[in-house]
């Protein structure tokens, strides 16, 4: 490279370098003026800005978020999109009375929606945030009614089934007063028929395969703890069933007295007292028995 070349190569870069040097007060003052402004306001101006759409301008009034909220769940039947409105007035307006309201609306919504994990969630939150709340009751049998819409066919785990029960027995227990404590016991009688049903397929199971041990255990099961739903005349119809074939008469016998005694008009026990009769014997009731005494403390036999 020519002297020349090199001469003209190192002016230009001297005058860039002059050129930055005279800018920096420049650029020093407008960071200086920047920053007082900063406490004047301008954060929440940079926020907006750098905020992502969803976030920009959300300081709607809470009554007018709750409003859309029923007109979407009401007139439009779009819960998912009512659960949006009310959620927002809980986010926007967390300690107004406002809130307090829509977080019960959010949880209906949910329901509505057929969203029962996020339904729960807004529900026990609810209950958490306002026990003392005369909605509170609702609240709670919102939770119950999730569980309960979510029990599954007998023939699958009824995990769902007992979450039901211990959210439905809450309900009663802690606002037996209440319209929601009446509803929940209906609903309360239909998951304990849902478990003797699950008792009962099991059994028939272990009566198919001849293992009559198992398959009385489980009916057994039916008659002390599900003795008021429907299985129970088919469960002393399949005890009878059972004692007769293991040799154990007497308790045959008095299952398909219990059962006589109980449901005279039920075709289970037309099926009881036929098996007895075949084996030269007669429904007769030992006092003393299990099935008997299980009986008796619910009024019945």
């Amino acid at each position: 490279m020519s002297a020349q070349r090199l001469g003209l190569r190192n002016r230009l870069v001297l005058r860039r370098s002059d050129r930055f040097w005279r800018s920096l007060p420049l650029v020093a003052s407008l960071m200086m003026l920047a920053l007082p402004l900063g406490g004047c306001g301008t954060g929440a101006i940079w926020d907006k800005f750098l905020a992502k759409d969803e976030d920009k301008f959300n300081d709607e009034p809470a009554d007018k978020l709750y409003n859309e909220g029923l007109y979407l769940m009401n007139k439009e039947k779009d819960p998912k999109a009512a659960s949006k409105k009310f959620e927002e007035v809980d986010r926007q307006h967390p300690y107004s009375d406002w809130a307090r309201k829509s977080l019960l609306m959010s949880a209906y919504s949910f329901y509505q929606a057929g969203d029962y994990d996020s339904c729960i969630g807004s529900a026990t939150r609810y209950v958490t945030l306002h026990p003392g709340s005369p909605d509170a009751a609702y609240a709670q049998y919102l939770i119950a009614a999730s569980h309960y819409d979510q029990i599954p066919d007998i023939s699958r785990d009824q995990g769902r089934t007992e979450k039901a029960i211990a959210a439905l027995e809450e309900v009663i227990r802690k606002y037996p007063t209440s319209e929601y404590a009446t509803q929940a016991k209906q609903k309360l009688e239909g998951a304990r028929d849902q478990l003797a049903g699950k008792e009962m397929d099991v059994g028939r199971y272990y009566m198919e395969k001849r293992d009559y041990a198992a398959a009385i255990n489980r009916f057994k099961t039916v008659v002390t703890r599900y003795q008021t739903t429907r299985h129970v005349e088919e469960a002393l119809a399949r005890l009878t069933e059972a004692y007769m074939a293991i040799g154990i008469v007497g308790e045959a016998q008095t299952a398909a007295a219990v059962l006589g005694h109980n449901f005279p008009d039920s075709r289970w026990y037309k099926d009881a007292y036929n098996l007895v009769k075949s084996g030269g014997l007669e429904p007769t009731e030992n006092k003393g028995s299990w099935i008997s005494k299980s009986f008796k403390k619910l009024g019945l036999g």
